[in-house]
């Protein structure tokens, strides 16, 4: 990402992680927003690997880029079962991840995102790849706005809420889908009937994950943790209670 477009407001919409606005002294330069994407640290082996945990990789070696949350995650992991692995630090992609495709270490760890695109280019020796199940860690990547247009920041935020929203089903208790937080702001230029145009053109949250990340794109990527609440996930936006 070009951080200075965030310094100099440059862009409509920034997603950032935690660690991201910390790194690069973001927080004054950004209104904080919904989450819209939780993004885990992940492992990686070929498919013909006997390892079906992350745990059935002690004393094996995993490959992962040096400094990185992914290496900390990996030590802490591995550091709570008493368990050693065998660490193969890269200071380049590229070289890192060649080394994985010709089996030079036995795993490859990163952020699951990064993972699935790795998997796509099985490289000269055609390595078939799995994700193990999981994640040694998680965290929340936002929809972040700039500070000077308020405005703005209000309609991306109850944009994320409504696609979040519009999975929820319907019960006899509470509202679902669009109904589940209605928005007539005014105001913002929202009239009665946006959320339902927004809806009609790009679907609901899953659709959106669907065509991008998940089963109906070239990733491959399972909801998990993106799933909604009311699904066991932790996706939760306002609504009517």
């Amino acid at each position: 990402m070009d951080f200075d477009a965030v310094r100099n407001q440059q862009d409509d919409v920034y997603f950032l992680t935690g660690s991201e606005i910390e790194e690069q002294k973001l927080a004054g330069k950004l209104l904080p927003g919904p989450t819209v994407f939780v993004e885990s640290n992940a492992v990686m082996v070929a498919s013909t690997s006997a390892a079906h945990h992350v745990t059935d990789l002690a004393k094996e070696s995993i490959c992962f880029m040096i400094g990185s949350s992914v290496e900390r995650s990996l030590t802490a992991y591995f550091g709570a079962l008493h368990k050693n692995w065998l660490r193969r630090p890269f200071s380049e992609d590229g070289e890192m991840i060649d080394t994985y495709n010709v089996q030079n270490c036995h795993a490859i760890a990163g952020e699951i995102t990064t993972l699935a695109k790795i998997r796509l280019d099985p490289g000269v020796n055609q390595l078939s790849s799995r994700i193990l199940p999981e994640s040694l860690t998680s965290f929340p990547v936002i929809a972040a706005t700039g500070t000077q247009d308020a405005q703005w920041s209000a309609i991306v935020t109850w944009t994320v809420h409504t696609l979040i929203n519009a999975e929820r089903p319907e019960t006899h208790w509470y509202a679902g889908g669009a109904e589940a937080m209605p928005i007539f702001a005014p105001d913002l230029g929202l009239d009665k009937e946006w959320q339902r145009r927004v809806l009609t053109s790009v679907g609901n949250y899953g659709d959106i994950f669907n065509r991008h990340l998940g089963k109906g794109s070239l990733l491959k990527l399972d909801r998990g943790l993106n799933t909604n609440y009311f699904r066991g996930g932790l996706l939760l936006s306002p609504f009517l209670e």
